[in-house]
């Protein structure tokens, strides 16, 4: 059998100009883990379709900021368990939900909700 052969391998030292402009690169350009968390955050939003936004005025449905949070958790809840399109339940409306693409289709309000009848929805959220 051959002997193993080792080569070292030969670098330049690194003088600490250079490592003051990494460290100054660092300061500058967030973290790829920053980056992550804000794409997450993001894709955990809510975007209202037009039609949605429509109807939302048309009706006078007004949902306060901390109901949408709730929402937006309970949609990303439903997404983990396969959900793909969901009937959230309001006190005071309704929404049909695309999980899929964290949008809201289209809202109305609780009376208006009870006469109809709801399909492609996989899942029903109820707050």
């Amino acid at each position: 059998m051959d002997k193993p052969v080792f080569r070292p391998i030969l670098t330049q030292p690194i003088s600490s100009h250079q490592i003051q402009d990494v460290k100054q690169k660092d300061q500058m350009n967030p973290k790829f883990s920053h980056h992550l968390q804000n794409a997450i955050r993001a894709e955990s939003k809510l975007t209202i379709s037009k039609h949605a936004s429509e109807r939302l005025q048309q009706r006078g449905i007004n949902i306060n900021e901390s109901c949408w949070k709730q929402i937006e958790s309970k949609v990303q809840e439903a997404k983990k368990m396969g959900v793909n399109e969901s009937l959230v339940l309001l006190d005071h409306a309704a929404l049909i939900v695309s999980a899929k693409n964290n949008t809201v289709i289209t809202a109305m309000n609780r009376q208006e909700a009870t006469s109809q009848i709801f399909t492609n929805i996989d899942g029903t959220i109820v707050l």
